[in-house]
């Protein structure tokens, strides 16, 4: 009965389930929009022009969205989660209406910072509100519901802009995303009495800006370095060393605020480091499969794109189907064995990518695909959990940002490391011969693989149960 009764707390049907609903709707439209855009790329610059500034659309919404993330987790911990997600959900819906209607390339890529800045607050927010919700016993339930939205949009992302941009118009990748925030919004309002105290404190404007400039700066150049500009050029130089020296500087700051916006003490927990090198190393991991998996069987089996993007999709398959029995293993056996099993069995998948060559098969790419999805199914939700549940209610929404924020900079690192192992191989051409982009990736197959030896060290360092008191 009293299994019975849990199931039940965390279904839709539940008195909490519209405030689910709503969650994984607003996390839905920030996915969605990290991928959608993909294959409507041609068609938006045959209208407005400006083909090579298009990277930009990618680059400018992560960007936006990670150096706002901190900053919202703060925030959240301050005035409460509910007013930064419904300004979150505001901001992202305004952005959306702005790119819909973008009249030039250049106004399309300021819209989707908008775009970003509203996303920055969504994802954190929303991890943060169901670490709030639910126990420990349900919370990887919830979160393997969450790890399912983004699993399916990564994949159905790509095909719905296609539709969009072929049969409608590319337009319409934007104007759908008005309803479903006014439902999202509409039905976390009428749904979630947020009980928590807020605190009246100074904010720390100051620091929040540092953190901002700086690491906005570091973000930027790993993106675009090696692409818009040479990394020895001087302008790759000024971004690094600018970044560097204005997060040193906010270092200073956040020791003598009264309320940093990111307080150090989230470099002295071990939990809470533990669990962002892992997010990090996963961001790093996902951005070289997802990028480099589709070129390999696109640019060396010769496969469509709709079967390159399917291939990949075993991962986000299996992800969410590891995430939702989560938690019944970190209840047996603790956070930290759960951790290494999930990472241990990511290092398995991924040393086999070491074996796929031009004569593989699409079912073995997409095997070695799920397996990596099921390890970080069962790495990713134990390591943010665990993480949640060490924090107070004051401090869980910083937590949260920081172990999100760490993905960022991952994607962000894995962008810059795996264009540039890919680059050294094949130089500018654009038709790589087959033989030559199968080395490239390889070698990017090679640095995943030792990437996830290293997430399994950080697993160590996990602990092996934390007591939960929501």
């Amino acid at each position: 009965m009293a299994t019975e009764t849990v199931e039940a707390s965390v279904g839709f049907r539940s008195e909490r389930g519209a405030i689910l609903i709503s969650l994984m709707l607003a996390t839905g439209l920030v996915a969605l929009d990290s991928t959608i855009i993909a294959t409507a790329v041609l068609t938006i610059t045959d209208d407005l022009g400006g083909f090579n500034q298009f990277p930009w659309l990618f680059s400018i919404y992560l960007l936006a969205q990670a150096v706002t993330v901190p900053i919202y987790g703060k925030i959240a911990d301050t005035i409460g989660r509910k007013p930064v997600m419904l300004f979150g959900i505001a901001a992202f819906a305004l952005g959306s209406l702005l790119c819909a209607v973008a009249p030039s390339m250049l106004a399309l890529i300021i819209f989707r910072a908008v775009q970003g800045i509203g996303a920055g607050a969504v994802a954190p927010t929303t991890m943060t509100i169901a670490g709030d919700l639910y126990t420990l016993t349900e919370r990887a339930k919830v979160q393997g519901y969450i790890a399912s939205v983004w699993a399916m949009s990564s994949v159905v992302g790509p095909l719905l802009g296609g539709l969009f941009a072929e049969y409608v118009s590319w337009r319409w990748i934007f104007w759908i995303n008005l309803p479903l925030c006014a439902v999202a919004a509409w039905m976390l309002i009428r749904s979630f009495k947020e009980k928590a105290p807020r605190v009246s404190q100074q904010v720390d404007y100051l620091g929040a800006g540092l953190l901002t400039v700086g690491a906005g700066a570091l973000i930027l150049g790993l993106l675009e370095g090696g692409q818009a500009w040479a990394w020895n050029s001087p302008v790759g130089i000024a971004i690094f060393a600018g970044g560097l020296a204005v997060l040193v500087l906010f270092g200073f700051v956040e020791r003598r605020a009264v309320n940093p916006i990111l307080p150090l003490w989230v470099f002295t927990r071990q939990v809470v480091i533990a669990s962002s090198l892992v997010s990090l190393l996963i961001g790093a991991i996902l951005i070289g499969l997802t990028s480099y998996v589709p070129t390999f069987t696109q640019g060396v089996l010769g496969t469509g794109a709709l079967v390159a993007g399917l291939t990949v999709g075993a991962l986000t398959l299996g992800w969410p189907l590891a995430a939702s029995q989560a938690g019944k293993l970190y209840l047996r056996i603790g956070f930290r064995w759960t951790a290494l099993i999930g990472s241990g069995l990511a290092t398995l998948g991924a040393a086999t990518t070491l074996l796929i060559n031009e004569r593989s098969t699409l079912l073995q790419v997409a095997g070695t695909c799920f397996v990596i999805g099921v390890g970080m199914g069962l790495v990713a939700t134990p390591t943010l959990i665990a993480a949640q549940a060490s924090a107070e209610w004051t401090e869980r929404g910083v937590v949260t940002s920081a172990n999100m924020f760490a993905r960022s900079i991952g994607s962000a690192v894995g962008v810059a490391v795996f264009g540039a192992i890919v680059n050294s191989r094949i130089g500018g051409t654009d038709h790589p011969a087959p033989a030559a982009l199968s080395s490239a990736v390889h070698l990017v197959f090679l640095t995943v693989a030792a990437m996830a030896v290293v997430m399994v060290v950080s697993a160590a360092m996990m602990p092996g149960r934390t007591a939960d008191s929501a």
